[in-house]
């Protein structure tokens, strides 16, 4: 067993680093404060490939691996966890989901435009009543001469507004029927398919999530990914894969508090000494640590069994479960290490802190994973 990252992963994830401490850090409170989505920010991701890491080459992506796709998720939510959160969705998502279940003619129309940041993606699953209930959707597609019309809502979408394409689900069967849900790709200018409201966030204010709405909505045939009715079962395939995702944003959450923690208890000085020398601040920091490698190691064994195609089904969940506590324990940590000044926008705490509980919620809850894991353990 080699816990030695590769010269290749070492490479993405200083340039990722790179990346955020040039084109990010400088206006993470700026863009937190306006909940302005930078999407200019992703072309010049796109150019550095950080839109396609997973997109083979010959579709205009990097043709790398789960290694290299969380480093760069990691080390953008080390410094804004709205960036990281958006570069997640759009690769895993709904990249994602084109990249595995779309056909050679879909593949060579939208793989190249998503993989460069030309296009910005968007992937639509929950509605405003049904969140992890996922089999009780309301949108409908309904087969007409060369097409479908759908009609219903998407909410929470990550990029619901300004994506360029959206990968869609929508009922074409019965109700609660897993066989009964397809997927389709959906352009922005489609008549029929408009942005609705963005949502006013708690945190990841500089990630758009917004309504996605569908109002007689007409797509070819050829706009139906793989075959009718599989909707349901590759959305759920996606996020497998998706949990990975969302569990290295939750370690780049973690590391970005651990670290500003570490450097201001160094710093910081009460009763003639740093606080870094008290038992009461160290033991956080050595707890923080702790998790944080923890985290890492799950992400890890996840991305190894997704790069090998072997099932992770468990082991992607219990990496989201894990790392996403330990993101929010971190970062309330942080906030507790900074004292007062910790509560304040002067310093990065504070916005570490109200991005994390995202992770608690977004691509499945708590709850939701510790379900998944409990079905796998109990076959």
């Amino acid at each position: 067993m080699n816990f030695k990252s590769s010269e290749t992963q070492d490479m993405i994830r200083q340039a990722a680093r790179d990346f955020a401490h040039k084109h990010v850090l400088p206006y993470v409170m700026e863009w937190d404060e306006a909940q302005h989505f930078p999407r200019e920010l992703f072309h010049k991701m796109g150019e550095q490939g950080f839109m396609g890491v997973l997109v083979p080459v010959e579709y205009g992506g990097s043709g790398l691996g789960y290694f290299e796709y969380s480093a760069v998720v990691d080390e953008m939510a080390q410094v804004c966890g709205s960036i990281g959160l958006s570069t997640a969705a759009h690769n895993s998502l709904c990249t994602g989901h084109i990249l595995y279940f779309a056909n050679e003619e879909q593949k060579k129309k939208y793989l190249p435009k998503l993989a460069t940041g030309e296009f910005l993606g968007a992937w639509g699953l929950t509605e405003p009543n049904t969140g992890s209930d996922a089999l009780r959707m309301k949108t409908v597609a309904k087969k007409v001469d060369g097409g479908w019309v759908i009609n219903g809502a998407k909410n929470w979408i990550t990029h619901g507004i300004s994506g360029d394409v959206a990968v869609v689900l929508a009922r074409t069967g019965e109700l609660l029927d897993s066989r009964g849900i397809s997927a389709f790709i959906v352009e922005r200018g489609t008549p029929g398919f408009k942005g609705g409201k963005k949502e006013n966030k708690l945190g990841m204010r500089a990630s758009e999530t917004a309504e996605m709405i569908f109002e007689d909505c007409f797509v070819s045939e050829d706009a139906l990914l793989g075959e009718e009715g599989e909707g349901f079962i590759q959305a759920m395939k996606i996020l497998d894969g998706g949990r990975i995702s969302i569990a290295a944003l939750s370690l780049g959450i973690a590391k970005g508090a651990y670290k500003a923690a570490v450097k201001y208890s160094k710093e910081r000085e009460q009763f003639g000494q740093t606080i870094s020398n008290f038992q009461g601040i160290s033991f956080k920091l050595a707890d923080m640590a702790t998790e944080i490698e923890a985290s890492q190691l799950l992400i890890d064994q996840s991305c190894y069994l997704k790069n090998e195609g072997l099932p992770m089904t468990k082991e992607s969940a219990m990496a989201k479960y894990y790392a996403s506590e330990v993101a929010v324990k971190a970062s309330t940590e942080a906030v507790q290490i900074f004292g007062g000044y910790g509560y304040t926008k002067d310093f990065p705490v504070e916005k570490f802190y109200r991005d994390s509980k995202l992770c608690t919620i977004g691509e499945g809850t708590s709850e939701i994973q510790k379900i998944v894991i409990s079905r796998q353990i109990l076959k």
